[in-house]
């Protein structure tokens, strides 16, 4: 590591202008204002609920938490949709409970914040049916199509903030890409670009013939726990993570879809900065084997809207909502989420 590169990842870094918030796409500058209005936090009791989305044949299964049931004339609150990674479903991804370890669920975490907090299991994975194709970042943007009339109708809401993390993030702003109308602010945790110089994803490349032979991989509670190990730094998370995540996912089976490692092993980039129209948060882990710093920032400096930041958790590795210092991912991603819209010239 140079000591620029060093500097750099010993502390969080906020790049941009000013707070890492520049001047934003103007013609949308009404409707920005409105939808990034900081929302009061909220007291009470979590209310959850599922639902289904259709995607063909295919059911795809949504959760759902927000602090209070919705209220028929009530003001909607603005909505954030979580996109899992590549080898957990949803629920253990961002809903995740580690007894007696604190708060570990994205969702409760947002919830209290005051959001309307929407995730889903792509196609193949946890509560959602399964096509028989590998679920990769194509069909993920799909699955997220799908997804979106049953969230508006529900909330109310045309727009709303989009987090993923991993492959999620991948997918995430692929499809934002995709349908730029329904993105409000992107969050990409964990993401990867072109995956140059990273090592986790030069082991995947070694792999790419048995991704392309089969629809789905071995995932078993040993491949769980190499999550935690395989950047170096397994002391940046509490073990008892791991083992949670397996009670949740074991009872799916010990496999999941091979498309989204398949694709980062041999299809990126699968995002084009350029064409990403929404306000952008990037955020990776100080010891992240899925990416290096000048991987993300290539993908940064192409971004086309000047409301962007860059951020760097230290002592953190590949999965910081997991990790030992998620509360400094919780308070980046909301001062970026509750951040006032840019003023246009």
């Amino acid at each position: 590591m140079t000591e620029t590169d060093h500097d750099i990842a010993r502390r969080t870094v906020l790049m941009g202008t000013g707070l890492g918030i520049g001047a934003g796409l103007v013609a949308s500058l009404a409707s920005a204002q409105a939808q990034t209005a900081a929302p009061a936090e909220a007291s009470g009791e979590i209310w959850s609920s599922e639902y289904w989305a259709a995607k063909g044949n295919v059911k795809l299964n949504l959760w759902r938490k927000r602090v209070g049931a919705p209220k028929p004339g009530a003001a909607p609150l603005p909505v954030l949709f979580l996109v899992h990674g590549s080898s957990n479903s949803t629920r253990s991804s961002y809903d995740l409970t580690v007894p007696g370890k604190g708060e570990y669920s994205l969702m409760n975490v947002m919830a209290r914040y005051g959001y309307d907090v929407w995730t889903m299991d792509h196609d193949g994975y946890g509560y959602s049916g399964s096509s028989g194709n590998n679920s990769d970042i194509a069909s993920g943007v799909e699955d997220l199509k799908a997804a979106m009339p049953v969230v508006m109708e529900e909330t109310g809401q045309q727009r709303m903030h989009f987090y993923g993390t991993s492959s999620g993030g991948i997918r995430a702003a692929a499809y934002a890409q995709a349908q730029p109308e329904r993105v409000d602010r992107l969050i990409l945790v964990a993401f990867t670009y072109k995956g140059t110089g990273a090592a986790e994803i030069a082991r995947r490349q070694k792999r790419i013939a048995e991704l392309r032979a089969n629809t789905r991989r071995k995932r078993d509670a040993d491949m769980i726990r190499s999550i935690f190990t395989r950047d170096g730094h397994s002391g940046t998370y509490d073990p008892a993570v791991a083992e949670a995540i397996i009670a949740v996912e074991m009872k799916f089976g010990d496999t999941i879809p091979t498309g989204t490692y398949l694709d980062m092993a041999a299809n990126l980039p699968a995002v084009d900065p350029a064409k990403i129209r929404s306000s952008v948060l990037m955020i990776r882990g100080e010891f992240d084997g899925n990416s290096t710093n000048e991987d993300l920032l290539d993908f940064y400096r192409q971004l086309s809207n000047g409301e962007r930041q860059f951020i760097i958790l230290p002592q953190t590795a590949h999965s910081p909502g997991y990790g030992n210092n998620r509360h400094l991912l919780y308070y980046a991603v909301r001062s970026f989420l509750a951040a006032p819209a840019p003023v246009g010239t």
